[in-house]
């Protein structure tokens, strides 16, 4: 649905987007990750066509953004940051005039625009003046907009920004209905909590080269240099972090303020199976044996050196 080929764009002797390679599949919920100024918007804006690369080449639904702007257009759904909006208009006055743009019929403009009211949630402000909806609720119609035309190809840049906590838990369950509705998705943020429990696919751009790109569990594998393990046992657990220390699998071994055992394992060790064996032949009894999992955040630090350009 989406593949670009070392894609690049110069502003003078600053590299906004560097060879940027990536190949999104229907359904894909990219999440694309990375700080104020690390070449996000310019990357979406080749791919959406309004931004013209210096080098390499983009195809959308197989469709080049040299040859074939006007299809891509009629494909791609582009919802940006911050977007104008009109202060004497209804909400369903705002979305009939966008429809009408997108050459939607006069007889179909009202279903359209309230089928796309139902989608974000946004049906009982139908009759409100734009100019007296919260951030979150522009949002949302913002969001609606870009679906008007039934885009194959969204890409919503940084659409959670300036959300308080709620207004970003609906755009969320809007991001997981989209993709269940098989729209390919590139979706910029810096806040990564809020792509971590959405995305099928992340990746990690800083100072215009994308650091990293894959599934989110192939992101996590990568950032996690050891595995990290939580132990807890009913009782001696000084003893049973002593019995850790020696063996063979195990690097270091700590004991936090709730008495909880933290194993940090040898690099490169995949199979831990002889750890709980061992402590449970010893005869200590346990009640908590788990693998601390890497969130976004950690991978984003891990894999990333916090370079701005």
């Amino acid at each position: 649905m989406i593949e670009t080929r070392n894609l690049t764009k110069r502003y003078g002797n600053l590299i906004a987007a560097n060879d940027i390679t990536l190949r999104l599949d229907e359904g894909d919920v990219f999440g694309f990750i990375g700080p104020n100024g690390s070449g996000k918007t310019t990357t979406m804006r080749m791919i959406a066509t309004l931004l013209a690369p210096d080098h390499g080449e983009a195809y959308v639904c197989g469709k080049s953004i040299y040859t074939d702007q006007e299809e891509i257009r009629r494909l791609v759904g582009f919802m940006p940051d911050f977007f104008g909006v009109y202060d004497d208009m209804t909400v369903v006055e705002y979305l009939e005039f966008f429809a009408a743009t997108h050459r939607i019929p006069a007889n179909r403009r009202r279903a359209v625009v309230e089928e796309k009211l139902e989608l974000v949630d946004m049906a009982f402000k139908r009759d409100a003046m734009v100019n007296e909806l919260s951030r979150g609720q522009t949002q949302r119609i913002g969001l609606a907009r870009t679906l008007l035309h039934d885009p194959q190809v969204l890409l919503l840049d940084e659409p959670a920004s300036g959300l308080d906590p709620r207004a970003r838990i609906e755009i969320r369950n809007l991001l997981r209905r989209l993709g269940e509705m098989k729209k390919t998705v590139i979706v910029s943020s810096h806040i990564l909590p809020e792509l971590a429990d959405v995305c099928t696919r992340v990746g990690m751009i800083e100072k215009g080269h994308m650091i990293v790109d894959g599934n989110v569990a192939e992101v996590m594998r990568k950032a996690r240099q050891r595995i990290l393990l939580n132990i807890r046992v009913r009782e001696n657990t000084d003893n049973a972090a002593k019995l850790l220390e020696q063996l063979d699998l195990v690097e270091k071994v700590s004991i936090n303020s709730q008495q909880l055992i933290e194993a940090t394992l040898l690099p490169d060790t995949d199979d831990y199976s002889p750890i709980p064996s061992a402590l449970v032949d010893a005869g200590f009894a346990l009640t908590l044996f788990r693998e601390e999992e890497v969130n976004l955040e950690t991978a984003f630090l891990q894999l990333t050196k916090g370079l701005v350009q």
